[in-house]
């Protein structure tokens, strides 16, 4: 496996934090990897939108508390000025609103700071693969602070998927994103529509008819079949 990363070109990684022991400590493990190379460093927010632009690493590594210009404005200009911009956030979890202001900024992965190299690894490479990773710790936080309101539109898509009779893997390959984040926008959805017990596939397809969350040409096929990983 080793052999297949050092012979495919590495992967390229900006990291934006203003402490330099952190940045160092993060190069360190990054160097470790056989299939990666941090290209930039950036001490602040405004210094971060620079060197992506400049450098367009294949993923960034974004604490959200920076000087100058914040970690989700940052995300925001980025994003403004490169759609396809990969951005894993980096934080210590003092709270959920940065978070949350930040996937909906465009983040694509989150991870604690104090996450293990492994892990560390294994989400800049699903990042970097199109996917979507969530620190297991964040998303159940993530999860309890977006339990109630309306469904999101990817909550949605995954709806739909669902009781199409798709599987969690299915929907990962066809939105793009991993089995972890398809079984998190399940269930927060399933808890939003007041959803438990057993068969949740058709109580979904029901609930969904009944309160028209879905246009009319929609259908809705198979929604007894049982959902597999």
């Amino acid at each position: 496996m080793e052999a297949n990363l050092t012979n495919s070109a590495p992967i390229r990684i900006m990291t934006a934090d203003d402490q330099p022991v952190v940045r160092a400590g993060l190069v360190w493990m990054l160097e470790q990897a056989p299939d990666m190379a941090v290209v930039a460093q950036a001490s602040n927010g405004r210094e971060a939108f620079d060197l992506a632009m400049t450098h367009r690493p294949d993923v960034i590594l974004m604490d959200l508390r920076m000087p100058v210009l914040s970690g989700v404005d940052t995300i925001k200009l980025i994003r403004k000025h490169w759609p396809e911009a990969r951005i894993i956030i980096l934080t210590i979890f003092e709270g959920n609103d940065d978070c949350i202001r930040g996937k909906q900024a465009g983040a694509v992965g989150y991870l604690l700071k104090d996450a293990p190299q492994e892990e560390l690894w294994g989400a800049i490479r699903a990042v970097h693969q199109g996917l979507e990773h969530i620190s297991p710790k964040i998303a159940a936080k993530l999860v309890s602070n977006e339990e109630t309101g309306e469904l999101t539109a990817r909550e949605k898509e995954v709806l739909r998927l669902v009781i199409a009779g798709k599987s969690n893997q299915q929907i990962a390959e066809e939105l793009n994103i991993s089995v972890a984040t398809v079984k998190l926008h399940t269930g927060t959805a399933y808890r939003k529509l007041g959803i438990s017990g057993e068969n949740k596939r058709l109580q979904a397809a029901n609930k969904i008819r009944h309160l028209n969350l879905f246009d009319q040409h929609e259908v809705f096929q198979n929604p007894h079949s049982a959902i597999t990983n």
